[in-house]
Formats: structure tokens, sequence, C-alpha cells
């Protein structure tokens, strides 16, 4: 096999490789999980488009260097630093992923993302929209954006929101960990293979076999927990009032429910009313390019609040895990505010 080296823009952030008529991309952040740098979006932005064109080029993988999983997201300690630095940088950043998103979605030529171990955020971004999406006994997904004061963006509510019942609603509110079986019945992954089966997988794709999205002897989410959740679920998660949801989480007899519940409490009473919003919206988008465009919108409005600097405070850089929200629960937060966050 080919050996992986930086791309025309320099950066060693990500490396690329060809091994017969597969493009290989290999995020290269294994300390920090893989979360995407802008000069990372950038770089693979830059060579899809070259293989975009080379017909040497069949099909494109996406995978993670290190033994901790592809992508734990976007690198939301730098946005909130530029963001206090008075600078761009951070809307920047956003613009770069959401393009970058949209290309994978878009691209000519097959894409395979290699969702093993850690997905999440920017992680699933750059995977749930490609051709083949594999995950393992390893992974571990999540778009846990309410607990840093920010929302489930990268057009996850695009697939959230066609998710199930309202299994998808209950993993964007709550931001909740799931396995590899739970992602496919979600409707972000295809299929749940061996985490040992992933290089002959990839060797029989570089050799010209085809691209499967659900190979031999994979699975396809039928033990999926969430989906043995839907009573509660579905029952509980009805409607566009997110305190009316938590009301029924907390009363409810499951203690999942109530748990669920508590879960919120925690989160951005901000965040969780925007996301709500957000995912009922995206439910009559008409593509992910138009949910990237609101998420465009979303991301801005939420910047410009105090939750967002907040919750990256409290989560990843001092670590404290105690969030100063600007409201004290969900019940404070008024429509007008929801609304001014989508005019961002």
């Amino acid at each position: 096999m080919s050996d992986f080296a930086p791309g025309p823009t320099g950066t060693d952030e990500v490396l690329f490789a060809v091994d017969g008529s597969l493009g290989r991309v290999l995020l290269n952040r294994p300390r920090a999980i893989n979360s995407l740098t802008r000069d990372m979006v950038v770089a693979i932005r830059v060579q899809l488009e070259a293989w975009a064109d080379d017909l040497a080029v069949r099909v494109v993988s996406l995978e993670g260097a290190g033994d901790r999983g592809l992508c734990a997201g976007g690198d939301v300690r730098a946005v909130r630093e530029a963001h206090l630095a008075g600078t761009s940088g951070g809307v920047d950043f956003w613009a770069d992923e959401y393009v970058l998103d949209a290309q994978i979605a878009d691209y000519p030529k097959p894409v395979i993302a290699l969702m093993d171990g850690i997905v999440m955020g920017g992680g699933l971004g750059i995977s749930m929209f490609a051709r083949a999406r594999w995950t393992t006994e390893r992974s571990q997904v999540a778009m846990p954006e309410t607990v840093i004061g920010f929302f489930p963006d990268v057009a996850a509510t695009y697939l959230l929101s066609r998710a199930p019942g309202e299994t998808g609603t209950h993993v964007a509110l709550t931001g909740a960990t799931f396995g590899g079986a739970d992602a496919v019945h979600l409707g972000l992954a295809d299929a749940v293979v061996d985490h040992s089966d992933l290089p002959r997988l990839i060797k029989a794709v570089a050799a010209g076999g085809p691209v499967d999205p659900v190979p031999a002897d994979a699975t396809t989410g039928e033990d999926a927990p969430l989906a043995a959740a839907r009573e509660w679920m579905d029952e509980c998660y009805a409607g566009d009032d997110p305190a009316a949801i938590v009301r029924r989480l907390r009363d409810h007899d499951h203690a999942d429910a109530r748990a669920a519940a508590e879960a919120i409490s925690l989160r951005s009473p901000l965040s969780v009313a925007v996301t709500l919003e957000a995912m009922r919206r995206a439910r009559h988008a008409g593509s992910v390019r138009e949910v990237l465009e609101t998420d465009t919108r979303i991301a801005r409005g939420l910047l410009q609040r105090k939750d967002f600097t907040e919750g990256v405070r409290a989560q990843l850089v001092d670590k404290d895990r105690q969030p100063r929200w600007e409201h004290a629960s969900v019940e404070e937060v008024t429509r007008a505010e929801v609304l001014s966050v989508f005019s961002g």
C-alpha cells in the first residue's frame, strides 16, 4: 500500500494516499481524537476536488489515525478562542466545515466512512452522508452539542428528524452517546462490521471490489436499544414545546425517561429549545444543503449568546462541568429568543 503524505496544502494534520483505485483520507490528530481544524477541513476539500477529476481514483475512504476513533468533532476550543479574541475564525471554520460536509454528500464518487471508535459532532458531519457508513462494535457515536451550549449542526438534524419515531429527538436534545446498532437505526450509518475486518474490507475496495454499504457478515441494527425504547420516546418527545417534553419525561413511569429529563436539565436551556426547533424545521427540508444553510444562521446566532463560550469553558477548558447557563430551565426560554437565533 502507498504511504500516507500531506496533500497540496501541506498540513500534516490530515494525510492522503492512493491504494489501487482507492483514495484514502487519514485524519491525523490522534491525541485529539482527530478533531477537525480549519486547516484539515480545507486540505480535505482541496484533495477531494482533485480526486473528483482523477480517473485512477474510483472510491474515497475516510479514516482516523490512532486507536481512539475516526473524529471527536470540530475543534470548538479554537472556535471559542477566536470568538473571544474578536476574530471571525470561529464563523469561518463552520463555513468551511459545512462546505466540506455538502461536498461529501454530493461527491461524484462513492465515499466510505470508517466510523470506528469515537465519532461525534463534526466527525458525523464528514461521515453520515457517505455512500457506505461502517460502524463497529467499538463505535461511540453522538451529537453532544447541547452540553456545550451549541446544537446538532453539520446537517445532523436532516437525518435525525427522519429517524424512526422520536428517537432522533431524544438523541438531539440529550446528546446521548450510542453504539453502532443505534447509529444504523437512526439512519446515521449502514452497518456494524467487526473492527478487525476493516483492513480486509478496505483492501478489497482498493483492489477494485464493489462498495457495499452492508458488507457480508455485517449487522444492520436489529438489536438497537433505541428501537426498544420507542414507546416512551414517541410519547414523551412529541410536539414542539421543550418544556412540555421535559415535564412528560420527568413524570413518566419509565426510569430511562426520567433519566433523560435529568440529562436535558443539565444542558443549555437555550440550546435545547433551539435544537428542538431545528429538528422540526429539518423534517421539511428538501436537501442536506438547505439544512446546512440553516445551520450557518443558527451557529452565528448561538455564537452571540453566552452559553456557547460558557459551555466550552466548563466542558473543555476548565473542565469543572459546572456551566452557568443564561437560563435556569427551558421554561425560561422565550419563543422570541429561539427565533432570534435562527436569524443569525
